[in-house]
């Protein structure tokens, strides 16, 4: 009893500071909104007030945004939090922190009906603490609604094992996420199938539960199909696959400069042995130390720069844990094994590996073999064990301390840019003063200006759909606007020659980057970004 007393004590003190890691000044860490999360807010914001997304479709299942058609779980998830807050940073982000939050709730639960209590205690304290957890959760990401939904699919699946009618919820919750992140696309039916294989002894007395559950995810899995070939994860895959058209002409190149016979020159560069060994490559870089324990990956966003996605100390219990398994060969241990290796696939057929956000869902696994690991070294010092753990709890803080310290401080300074930090400000004095002009200009350098200006100055969405000067057009693989009301979207490098009040009783604004404006301009605002440097002018023409 006591020992369970102390574990719930524990609990409470763990999932506080996961609250609070996730919940702190959420609003500016990371520094600003990026153009994907004032996407969602704005879809949101327009489906909350005309049941429409910005295009005018109705209620879809895929929201065009920029071309790249998000998927809608976190789009309608968002609704009811800027219904109650408003459309600002905190309610976009907020859903995500929650989730966070939850997630550590789900590994406590599920850990419960797998394994003692100490693994259990080890696995949620990692959960609150990593740095990988920590940063998914401050951001609107439709993985971490995916990465939720599908360790809730799980949870309910171990639970249809004591009362069959949870799988019908279990098979709910992964379908839920076919419609919330691209890789769950190719994750959870591979998971799904990991489960009927490890677990079909314990569910095959109820096979009617059973085939009525794989029924109803289908229902999802094929809704979702036509969309994901045609629409999309193709308009995604298309940005992000391995054989581009780079690729290919590097085959082409491979195959022209070869010294074998042209048949010969075929068989060894085509695009198999280009896209096979790149594809390996991507899958063995997600185990590269660097990336897990040191230095985290290439996307600033994502991780933060000097700092892995687990701390350093992590890397021998994890290795240890997975030991203890290929020893003790129980059944949901080598599941856990499965969900590793089949997490990152999505990463590994994609560009810029190893990626953070397409392997999230291997962060399930690693925390809990780590926590196998952890546990089980502990256990080696018997009645002296508490001598260990304390010093191990304690180096773990000073890990989360270092890496908070940083990841508030100096990263949110030295990388506001590429959270296109600058744009609310921009907008603030537009709101502020652009009633005194008939023409706004806006250089398009940071990327997507006119949904910054939607989201934060709150634009009536049905009056935007029906603006007679909304210019927007499909070129590229993505969908481009010049221009609204009276404001005027333009590429950086055609500004100066460009920007031009052709009447003189017309009163222009431009904001641009640095120094890039006409002659005779009168630079009215200089923005800056947190580590000094400008970021925008704005400047009466």
């Amino acid at each position: 009893m006591r020992k369970v007393n102390l574990f719930y004590i524990v609990s409470i003190l763990v999932l506080s500071s996961a609250f609070f890691l996730r919940i702190y000044n959420l609003s500016s860490i990371p520094p600003s909104l990026n153009w994907d999360e004032v996407s969602i807010g704005y879809n949101a914001y327009s489906i909350l007030n005309t049941s429409k997304d910005e295009w005018g479709s109705t209620v879809p299942l895929s929201f065009r945004d920029y071309g790249d058609y998000k998927l809608p779980g976190y789009v309608y998830l968002d609704v009811p939090f800027i219904a109650v807050f408003g459309l600002n940073e905190w309610s976009v982000r907020l859903p995500s922190a929650l989730l966070g939050v939850g997630f550590v709730i789900l590994i406590s639960l599920i850990l419960k009906e797998l394994t003692n209590i100490h693994v259990r205690s080890w696995a949620i304290f990692l959960t609150a603490i990593s740095p990988w957890a920590i940063i998914l959760s401050r951001i609107a990401l439709e993985a971490n609604l995916a990465l939720f939904l599908t360790t809730l699919g799980f949870y309910l699946f171990l639970l249809c094992i004591k009362k069959k009618s949870f799988l019908i919820f279990s098979a709910i919750s992964f379908g839920l996420t076919i419609f919330s992140y691209n890789s769950s696309r190719v994750v959870t039916p591979l998971l799904i199938i990991a489960l009927g294989f490890f677990f079909w002894k314990e569910i095959k007395p109820f096979k009617k539960i059973v085939f009525t559950s794989l029924f109803i995810f289908l229902i999802f899995f094929t809704v979702a199909l036509p969309k994901a070939l045609l629409q999309d994860s193709s308009a995604r895959y298309r940005w992000t696959a391995i054989l581009d058209e780079g690729a290919i002409n590097r085959v082409n190149e491979l195959r022209g400069s070869s010294a074998l016979p042209p048949p010969l020159a075929v068989v060894t560069y085509n695009k198999v042995t280009y896209v096979v060994p790149e594809i390996l490559k991507n899958y063995i870089s997600h185990f590269d130390p660097r990336f897990l324990f040191l230095n985290g990956g290439s996307n600033y966003q994502f991780s933060v720069p000097g700092s892995g996605m687990f701390y350093p100390i992590l890397a021998p219990f994890l290795i240890y844990g997975l030991w203890i398994i290929f020893r003790e060969r129980q059944k949901w241990q080598i599941f856990m094994i499965f969900w590793l290796l089949i997490s990152i696939i999505p990463a590994a057929i994609t560009r810029d590996s190893p990626h953070a956000l397409r392997s999230l869902m291997m962060i399930v696994p690693v925390i809990v073999i780590s926590a196998i690991g952890l546990d089980s070294f502990v256990e080696l010092f018997g009645k002296r064990r508490m001598f260990i753990k304390l010093p191990l709890i304690f180096v773990l803080l000073i890990n989360l301390y270092f890496f908070w310290i940083s990841y508030s401080g100096e990263y949110i300074k030295s990388y506001s840019w590429s959270w296109q930090y600058g744009y609310k400000e921009a907008v603030d004095y537009i709101k502020e003063n652009g009633g005194e002009y008939d023409k706004i200009f806006f250089t398009k350098k940071y990327g997507e200006p006119h949904e910054f200006l939607l989201f934060y100055m709150k634009y009536d969405p049905q009056k935007y759909r029906n603006d007679p000067n909304l210019v927007r057009y499909f070129r590229s693989d993505w969908y481009w606007v010049d221009g609204f009301d009276k404001y005027i979207f333009m590429n950086d490098w055609e500004v100066k020659e460009n920007v031009k009040c052709q009447m003189s009783n017309v009163k222009c604004l431009l904001v641009t980057s640095p120094g890039n404006y006409p002659e005779g301009s009168t630079l009215l605002k200089t923005i800056y970004f947190l580590d000094g440097k400008e970021a925008f002018n704005i400047v009466e023409i």
